[in-house]
């Protein structure tokens, strides 16, 4: 059982607005009635200026049925070309138009699914023309076209069926008017056509009930096509995804972590305690003896195995790093780099770990791509600590006379390193034309609200 409330309550949709008894006295039945007479405005625009669009279709269906085959395959081509060069041109604004006028049905938010182009033509070209939402808007467009067809004939007909019944006792005032003929019945006095006069509503309530309908459809279509994702809900999915990455940076880190110490303090004491056990056995035997010579080979592929062993704990996690910053481990990883480094590092104060890491983590990977892709070649690393409007930033550039070329989709170091500096909320640009120099620039902000690690 309803409450007064309830019952008395004006419906919230077109949708529960069509099963009310209230209908014709609410406002929803006029706004579907705006609507549709819109639509065959917008329509009526938009048919003229599609021509160029679907004449050649049109011609095509008309060629394949007189039998010309060729021709209606080419007609049909140059449709398709009109279509991809034209089509958005042309739904683009009508989208924008239609997320408007679509409020007049639909409640709720009408965001339209486009990203933000980046600068210049070609720019705004290429993200237009490769995103789904234009195409949807473009099939919209088709949509649009067979709508306003339907609207126009609707409105046409029950209008003017209501303005013929309402004005049938004028046109038969004077007698030598020759008779009406409605349908089955054939009016001659003004008298017989009154109850035809006094039924000229009834065309005006099913137009309005017609428009409410086909409003209703319309505008779950446009809805479908027009209509993207609130931003809010972007946002939040946003947020969600950078979360979830950061949580993965922040376990693979604490996996590094642990494995560095475990190797540090586990496996390399170890090695060097066998070592020492090596040299203590070297003792008791007779130099220059067979045993003296494999004990001292022994002891010689121990030696090598530690220091394989530290260089393995550098690369996972430098020591340096965590005991004195970014300039000092840059320094160190500059000593083991097979290609000439020079290392510029201005850092008045040290930044948050993490960042430290990522920048470490950028410049080792450069001087990898270096050494493997660059013969001969310098590298210039910089570093700066500057101010910014949301506080201190980070910036690392490292610089090679190398060959160029570099493209992030032809491997997964790059890729690698924007996805990390992307998760600590900072950015890469990356500068290699043929023939060089290869410039990776990266900025990143010190900020401290980053998920903690497992300790």
């Amino acid at each position: 059982m309803s409450s007064p409330t309830a019952a008395g309550a004006r419906p919230g949709t077109l949708r529960r607005a069509l099963a009310d008894p209230r209908y014709l006295v609410s406002g929803w039945a006029w706004r579907a009635l705006a609507y549709t007479l819109t639509t065959i405005l917008v329509g009526g625009l938009l048919t003229p200026l599609a021509f160029p669009v679907y004449t050649p279709w049109a011609a095509a269906v008309a060629m394949l049925g007189g039998g010309h085959t060729t021709e209606a395959v080419l007609l049909f081509l140059t449709g398709v070309v009109m279509l991809l060069c034209l089509g958005p041109l042309l739904a683009l604004p009508l989208g924008a138009l239609e997320r408007r006028r679509l409020r007049l049905v639909v409640a709720g938010p009408a965001d339209s699914g486009h990203r933000d182009p980046p600068a210049g033509l070609w720019g705004w070209v290429r993200t237009r023309y490769t995103e789904a939402a234009t195409w949807r808007e473009v099939a919209y467009a088709a949509v649009m076209l067979l709508l306003f067809f339907v609207a126009s004939t609707l409105v046409g007909f029950l209008g003017t069926l209501s303005v013929v019944l309402a004005a049938s006792p004028l046109l038969l005032a004077h007698p030598e008017e020759v008779p009406m003929s409605m349908g089955p019945f054939l009016l001659h006095t003004p008298e017989e056509a009154l109850p035809f006069a006094l039924a000229s509503p009834l065309p005006l309530i099913v137009l309005l009930y017609a428009c409410g309908l086909l409003s209703y459809g319309h505008g779950v279509v446009a809805r479908a096509l027009l209509v993207g994702p609130p931003k809010a809900e972007l946002y939040a999915e946003l947020d969600q995804v950078t979360e979830s990455r950061a949580r993965l940076v922040n376990a693979f880190e604490y996996e590094r972590r642990r494995i560095e110490r475990d190797l540090h303090d586990g496996a390399q004491q170890r090695l060097v305690a066998l070592s020492m056990d090596l040299g203590m056995a070297r003792i008791d035997l007779r130099e220059g003896s067979p045993a003296d010579r494999r004990v001292a080979a022994a002891q010689v592929k121990v030696d090598d195995l530690i220091d394989e062993l530290r260089e393995l704990v550098r690369g996972i996690h430098p020591r340096v790093l965590v005991d004195r910053g970014l300039p000092a481990a840059l320094a160190e990883l500059v000593d083991h780099s097979p290609v000439a480094v020079t290392v510029d590092a201005d850092l008045p104060r040290r930044p948050p770990p993490h960042i430290e890491g990522t920048a470490y983590f950028v410049v080792a990977e450069a001087l990898t791509n270096v050494y493997k892709h660059a013969d001969d070649g310098t590298v210039t690393v910089q570093a700066r600590l500057r101010q910014g409007r949301r506080g201190d930033v980070l910036t690392v550039e490292v610089t090679d006379d190398g060959p160029g070329g570099a493209d992030p989709e032809r491997g997964t170091g790059l890729t690698g390193m924007a996805d990390r500096v992307a998760v600590m909320g900072g950015t890469m640009d990356l500068s290699s034309p043929v023939g060089g120099p290869t410039r990776i620039r990266v900025e990143l902000p010190c900020t401290t609200d980053r998920p903690e690690t497992q300790r």
